[in-house]
């Protein structure tokens, strides 16, 4: 299954390069597609990251109120869930989705490589799409290896950029200190990890990246801020309700004259 996946991406990626004539162009538009089509539920994973944020300080009273009792404190997180239409693992659908592209990357670039005989290529600005920064370095030196070196840091850094900005959302300094750190680590793992992949994987990733990035900057915010606003406006109508279960009052027994 995993095979027919991976030749199906390069049959796309052969038709793209077909009508193009330049493989680096072909995965930029193979990137621009993929994005194109999950911005439905991108814009949908943004509403409820939203909806995250407004519903989150009534999700901690229900944390601290069932503290003791993780079995109740379940069961009205599902209620709580339910009444407000939440569904927790909504905004990582988009991320998951592209995932398998991502890595059937790794050998639909070998597929193209033997396909172009060698020079899958983006122009002249990346000779080799299906080596990366180690390799080149490697074999002929770091001044070869420097628009590689470009492309794995720029992989780096628009892996920090979207963090960032999802840190101005939060009103909590301490949250952004600390989003801000693990932004900054995850950048360092990210040109970690992108010293050994493909070119042409890491022109994949900062090519949709870059979309993110524009995307935050342009339409996230907008509908973040409709969807709070919707989001706001149904708690403030459906305050946080939590059965409690009283005791029986039991007579006292009446002393015996």
């Amino acid at each position: 299954m995993w095979e027919a996946f991976t030749n199906l991406i390069t049959t796309i990626l052969t038709t793209i390069h077909s009508f193009c004539g330049d493989w680096g162009l072909a995965i930029i538009i193979l990137t621009l597609i993929v994005r194109v089509l999950i911005t439905p539920l991108m814009t949908k994973s943004t509403k409820s990251s939203a909806k995250m944020q407004v519903l989150q300080p009534q999700m901690q009273e229900l944390q601290e109120r069932y503290a003791d009792d993780p079995q109740k404190l379940q069961e009205e997180m599902r209620k709580f869930y339910a009444e407000n239409k939440f569904n927790p693992m909504g905004g990582c659908l988009p991320i998951l989705l592209q995932m398998p592209i991502f890595f059937a990357l790794f050998s639909v670039i070998r597929n193209v490589e033997a396909i172009s005989g060698g020079g899958a290529s983006f122009y002249n600005i990346v000779p080799n799409l299906s080596v990366g920064p180690s390799q080149v370095i490697a074999q002929f030196g770091w001044q070869a290896a420097a628009i590689y070196i470009f492309l794995d840091v720029l992989f780096g850094v628009l892996t920090l950029i979207p963090m960032l900005l999802n840190t101005q959302v939060s009103a909590d300094p301490a949250q952004q200190r600390t989003s801000r750190i693990m932004g900054i680590v995850m950048a360092v793992w990210m040109v970690w990890i992108g010293w050994g992949l493909p070119s042409g994987v890491l022109l994949y990733y900062n090519t949709s990246a870059l979309w993110q990035v524009a995307q935050q900057q342009f339409i996230t915010k907008r509908v973040m801020a409709q969807a709070k606003a919707e989001a706001e406006a149904k708690m403030a109508d459906q305050p946080l309700q939590v059965d409690v279960v009283r005791k029986e009052r039991k007579e006292r027994p009446h002393k015996k004259s």
